[in-house]
C-alpha cells in the first residue's frame, strides 16, 4: 500500500515559526505558510498562502506559531478561521506559548469537528530551532502525537508527552517562568560584577562551575559580555507576557506566586525604558541604565557594540 506524505501548513512565520518552517522544508516536505507579513513565507522557504482558510483547507498537519492566546483564538475561532474550515482527521499542533485554559477550550471545540489539537510548547530558542534541536512538551492524544511525529522531527530532538490537553502549555508556562527568573537575576549579577570591576569571563567561569549555574550563565552571557545579544529571540514584550501567564496560571491553581515580582519588575523596567521590541536579553542594559549607565561590553573591546 502506498503511503502518502501529509500536507503541512504553518500559520505564523515569525522568529520561531519561520525557522521551524525552514527546517521542515529543508527536510524535503513542502510547506504552505501564512503570516500577516507576506514576505515571511518566501523567507522561510514556504509557499505563501493568502489566508488562514487557505492553509486550513490545504493541510493535514497544521502548525501554529503565534504570539499569545488572543491571537490563537482569533485564528481558530474567527469567522474565516480554522474552526470554520477544518475537516475531520486533521491534526493541529500549537507551538505557541498560551494560556492552558484557553487551549483546553479550543481543544474541545476542534474535537467536535473531528480535529485533534496538540499543545506543544517549545524550548531552546532560535538557535535550537535553526539546528533542529528544540524540546517539545506536548499535551493531547498520544495517537495524534504518534501520527504527527514525522512532521516534528526536522526541528525537534526531544518530544515529551505530558498528558491530556493543556498539559504541554502548562509545562511551557512553568519553564518560561524559570527562564525569566534566571535571565533577570543573572543580568543583575553581571551588572554588579561589572561595576565591582570583576573580569566577567572569569566570573562566568566561576558561576558555571558553581551552584549559581543556569541556562543564562551557560548560554546567554558568554555571548552578551562580548557584545552579542543573540538577536532574533524572545522580545521583552513576549517575555512579560509569559511571566504574566505564569502569574495567572498559579492564581488559577491556588499556588502562591512568591517569586514573580522579580522578573515582572525587571522586564517591566526594560520595556518602559524602550527595550520592549528588542530581545529580552537586553534586560541587562535596562538594569545597567539605572545602575549608572553600565554596559557589560563597551565599544572598542572587540565584538559587537
Amino acid at each position: 500500500m502506498t503511503m502518502t506524505t501529509p500536507k503541512v501548513g504553518v500559520i505564523g512565520l515569525g522568529n520561531m515559526g519561520g525557522r521551524i518552517t525552514r527546517r521542515i522544508v529543508e527536510a524535503g516536505t513542502p510547506v504552505l505558510g501564512y503570516d500577516p507579513v507576506p514576505h515571511r513565507a518566501a523567507g522561510a522557504g514556504a509557499s505563501g498562502a493568502g489566508s488562514v482558510r487557505e492553509v486550513t483547507e490545504h493541510a493535514d498537519h497544521l502548525l501554529l506559531s503565534l504570539p499569545d492566546s488572543t491571537v490563537i483564538e482569533r485564528v481558530v475561532l474567527g469567522d474565516d478561521g480554522l474552526l470554520a474550515h477544518c475537516r475531520a482527521g486533521q491534526i493541529v499542533v500549537d507551538l505557541s506559548t498560551a494560556a492552558p485554559s484557553s487551549t483546553v477550550r479550543l481543544h474541545t471545540a476542534l474535537a467536535e469537528r473531528g480535529v485533534e489539537l496538540l499543545d506543544a510548547g517549545i524550548s531552546g530558542g532560535a538557535a535550537a530551532a535553526e539546528k533542529g534541536t528544540l524540546t517539545l512538551m506536548v499535551g493531547g492524544a498520544a495517537t495524534a502525537l504518534d501520527a504527527v511525529r514525522p512532521t516534528l522531527e526536522p526541528f525537534s530532538d526531544t518530544v515529551v508527552h505530558l498528558g491530556g490537553s493543556g498539559t504541554g502549555h502548562t509545562a511551557k508556562v512553568l519553564n518560561n517562568f524559570l527562564n525569566a527568573v534566571s535571565l533577570a537575576a543573572t543580568a543583575e549579577v553581571m551588572v554588579a560584577g561589572r561595576k565591582a570591576g570583576l573580569d566577567l569571563h572569569r566570573l562566568l567561569d566561576v558561576l558555571n562551575a558553581g551552584s549559581g549555574v543556569n541556562f543564562a550563565t551557560l548560554n546567554r552571557f558568554p555571548h552578551i559580555v562580548d557584545g552579542d545579544y543573540l538577536e532574533g529571540g524572545l522580545t521583552g514584550t513576549l517575555m512579560m507576557k509569559d511571566v504574566a501567564l505564569y502569574a495567572d496560571l498559579l492564581h488559577e491553581l491556588g499556588v502562591p506566586t512568591l517569586n514573580v515580582s522579580g522578573p515582572l519588575a525587571s522586564f517591566g523596567l526594560a520595556n518602559s525604558l524602550g527595550y520592549a521590541d528588542q530581545i529580552s536579553n537586553r534586560v541587562v542594559d535596562a538594569i545597567g541604565d539605572v545602575a549608572g549607565g553600565v554596559r557589560l561590553h563597551e565599544a572598542g573591546e572587540g565584538g559587537e557594540s
